[in-house]
């Protein structure tokens, strides 16, 4: 079975106008070129889902220094 992504252009002054309605569609899948001048200038589309996390990954690289406390001049760096 094939994806069939539908698609749409708008101008920019269309796309600010009713953003939130583009996001809706984009969400749901649909592809949004926004035109600036008649050209082609930004594409707005979903996100692809991201990945699973997986717990455990850096196991056995983080070990006891990395959790004491900072020197006091590394703290004072942060702090600016």
């Amino acid at each position: 079975m094939t994806n069939i992504i539908r698609m749409m252009r708008v101008n920019v002054h269309e796309a600010k106008t009713h953003l939130s309605r583009l996001l809706e569609r984009a969400h749901s899948g649909e592809e949004i070129i926004i035109a600036k001048s008649g050209k082609p200038f930004a594409r707005l589309g979903p996100l692809a889902a991201p990945a699973p996390r997986q717990p455990g990954l850096l196991h056995g690289k983080v070990d006891d220094p990395f959790f004491e406390p900072l020197p006091e001049d590394e703290l004072a760096a942060w702090e600016r």
